[in-house]
């Protein structure tokens, strides 16, 4: 019995050591250290939902938080070793605000003289396209899934549920709109209104955004911002990326834009996660669209 115990005991540490080292331990490609002072690529990993505040991440969800992406673009710009950054997407989007925050670092990196690339991995859609699209050149590979650009609102009527299960909420508001979008009442024609408007205003400026950043015309966008996914393939033949590869094409290229030849080193600038935060699968409370970008459902717009 002693001699299973203390076997087990052994299995468990042994486990932990190689989970721990797997949390730990640089990306591949990437160092964990400044470059010895040489230049530099950094590397940028957006992973999961975008929103704002802090990432995390967990077995069971990710969440890409515009505070820690925006902290890292402010570092790669106050590093003079950092000639050029490598965004490696695998986001289906998140909310507006916090693709809009990220893409501004992006946009204010470029303007201090840094080369920013794009990476896409599995899928770089809606917000993760919102960001981007504002890089200097967009590396994908030719399964990537990317597009959606547009914008999606959503409210569920569960009044029917409510009679069902005896539930008769009372509201009480300072106007007719307070409660816009309660799943307790219909939505009136005038709060049709205001929410599509809302969704239109943030549907034009993301049409903005990609048409700026891609050198496109508003027209051009418009033809395809209609909603739909893209693979790479696709998204090349439609002016949406620059070139096919994957993350080592992608630290090829930002090496070769920035002036350092076919190679250089490879900084990680991602924050190390503590290992207990892999086994939670908590988020810090924060949740998000799976497929679209834009700001919150019902109370924020999503883009898509």
């Amino acid at each position: 019995m002693k001699r299973k115990l203390i076997a087990g005991i052994i299995i468990g540490v042994a486990m932990l050591s190689l989970v721990v080292a797997a949390v730990f331990q640089p990306r591949d490609g990437a160092t964990s250290a400044r470059g010895d002072g040489g230049n530099a690529v950094g590397v940028i990993n957006i992973s999961g939902t975008i929103v704002s505040g802090s990432s995390s991440g967990g077995l069971l969800n990710t969440v890409a938080g515009s505070d820690t992406i925006m902290a890292q673009l402010r570092q790669a710009a106050e590093d003079p070793s950092i000639k050029a950054v490598v965004l490696r997407l695998n986001t289906p989007g998140g909310t507006t605000a916090a693709s809009q925050e990220i893409a501004l670092e992006v946009d204010r990196l470029r303007a201090s003289g840094t080369k920013v690339v794009a990476s896409m991995g599995d899928v770089a859609a809606s917000g993760g396209y919102w960001i981007a699209s504002r890089c200097d050149r967009i590396v994908a590979n030719p399964g990537s899934i990317t597009g959606s650009i547009g914008v999606i609102m959503e409210t569920t009527d569960m009044q029917g549920l409510y009679e069902k299960i005896g539930l008769d909420p009372t509201v009480f508001k300072s106007g007719p709109h307070k409660d816009m979008g309660s799943p307790a009442r219909d939505v009136t024609s005038n709060e049709q209104a205001i929410f599509q408007s809302m969704v239109d205003d943030i549907y034009q400026q993301f049409v903005n955004t990609v048409s700026q950043g891609r050198g496109m015309d508003l027209e051009q966008v418009s033809k395809i911002a209609d909603g739909r996914v893209f693979t790479g393939s696709q998204a090349l033949e439609n002016g949406l990326v620059d070139e096919m590869g994957n993350f080592y094409d992608a630290l090829r290229v930002a090496s070769q834009m920035a002036g350092l030849g076919d190679e250089a080193n490879v900084v990680d600038l991602s924050p190390r996660r503590p290992f207990w935060e892999t086994f939670s699968g908590v988020n810090l409370g924060i949740s998000g669209p799976a497929l679209y970008p834009a700001a919150w459902l019902l109370y924020a717009p999503v883009t898509e």
